[in-house]
């Protein structure tokens, strides 16, 4: 959750996000790359987590019908998050005008409904049924969403990342949502393993792990399937091992599966014992991951106003001209912006440390509501 802010902060405050993808080798840096790439792990460990979340409520004395109708209504509270609440997070305003993105709260969301039918397989299936789709659904891209005619945003929100017009406002997938659900799947087949002691369950994780990383480092040496982008020798060692880290994202690509996940069970098995120590920054990181939605939703606005800020203090009253409109990292119009808009990567880097730790009390205040509190609708929160 801590890391997952580095990301979000560098699209409002980086210069470089207004131009450029930092995962494109003509102009990123390794520092830059690297400040992207370990974001990666963020959204697959959300789906991972969410699946085995789902199967740790089923555990804790709810029928399977009662989960699949929590999955299911949790899912559609997300997705209508996204389309309301996180639209004014992205942007400070409704307007038809604005690209309605639809990212990780989306993606949950539909794959938590995809999910509340999916429980109903046999466990052993479901899980056959999540290691196929991560790895083979590439296959599909020869169908196109152009082909669908009308429909064509379905497939968009299915499997091809594109943008679609629904009643004239632009809607844009970067989350097509086949390998989410695929993955969110996996962590609810992952369930039993915690039922397991201690010593079984990390030796199972660390066999997980090293299967899914060992898999990724077949795939981008045989270079031939398992990402759209094969990797290449660059100008420099540093250069070649950043094109063979360079998996993408969306929509997510077998290899970019198999890395995150691996490294995302590698740090699940290496921390699970030093977790339950709950003192000094583990305290700290655990208070963040107890209210992941309600934190989720506060960073974005943190991290937009601090953006909003730093506007107004480079180019003084010159900044309401442009302010308060998308940014062009979040697809608005950069021709209305400064040239040069943006700062340089360090202070990305403090705007994210100011993100987390005024994020921090009202994360801890709202845990301690949600400890003392047990209403059903803080389930949904």
């Amino acid at each position: 959750m801590i890391i997952m802010a580095l990301d979000h902060v560098r699209d409002f405050i980086h210069r470089g996000a207004m131009s450029a993808l930092p995962t494109n080798l003509a102009n990123t840096t390794p520092l830059l790359f690297g400040t992207r790439w370990i974001t990666h792990l963020c959204a697959p460990a959300f789906a991972l987590t969410a699946g085995l979340g789902a199967w740790l409520w089923w555990q804790n004395g709810r029928t399977r019908s009662a989960l699949s109708r929590f999955l299911a209504t949790r899912g559609l509270w997300l997705m209508a998050l996204e389309l309301v609440v996180m639209q004014l997070g992205y942007y400070f305003s409704w307007s038809p005008a604005n690209p309605v993105l639809l990212l990780v709260l989306w993606s949950l969301g539909l794959s938590m409904v995809l999910l509340a039918a999916l429980i109903w397989l046999p466990r052993r299936l479901l899980l056959a049924l999540a290691v196929a789709t991560i790895l083979l659904h590439p296959l599909l891209d020869g169908i196109t969403a152009r082909q669908f005619g009308a429909a064509a945003g379905l497939w968009n929100i299915l499997h091809q990342v594109g943008a679609f017009r629904l009643d004239g406002i632009l809607f844009v997938t970067p989350y097509p949502v086949i390998p989410w659900v695929a993955i969110m799947a996996f962590g609810f087949t992952l369930g039993p393993l915690f039922a397991m002691g201690e010593a079984e369950r990390t030796r199972r994780l660390w066999l997980i792990a090293a299967t899914a990383l060992a898999g990724f480092v077949i795939m981008r040496l045989v270079n031939v399937y398992g990402d759209p982008v094969p990797w290449e020798h660059q100008r420099s060692l540093a250069y070649t091992v950043i094109s063979f880290l360079n998996v993408t994202k969306y929509p997510a690509s077998p290899a970019f599966v198999l890395v995150t996940l691996g490294l995302a069970l590698a740090l699940l098995a290496a921390f699970g014992r030093i977790a339950s120590t709950h003192r000094g920054p583990v305290a700290i990181a655990i208070v963040f991951g107890r209210v992941p939605l309600f934190y989720y939703i506060v960073h974005f606005f943190l991290a937009h106003l601090i953006a909003t800020a730093l506007a107004f203090a480079m180019y003084g009253r010159g900044a309401y001209a442009f302010a308060f409109l998308p940014y062009p990292s979040m697809g608005g119009p950069s021709d209305r912006f400064p040239i040069g808009f943006g700062f340089d990567l360090w202070v990305t880097y403090l705007a994210w440390l100011a993100v987390v730790v005024a994020s921090y009390p009202l994360c801890r205040w709202f845990a301690g509501i949600k400890a003392r509190r047990r209403d059903w609708w803080f389930s949904y929160l």
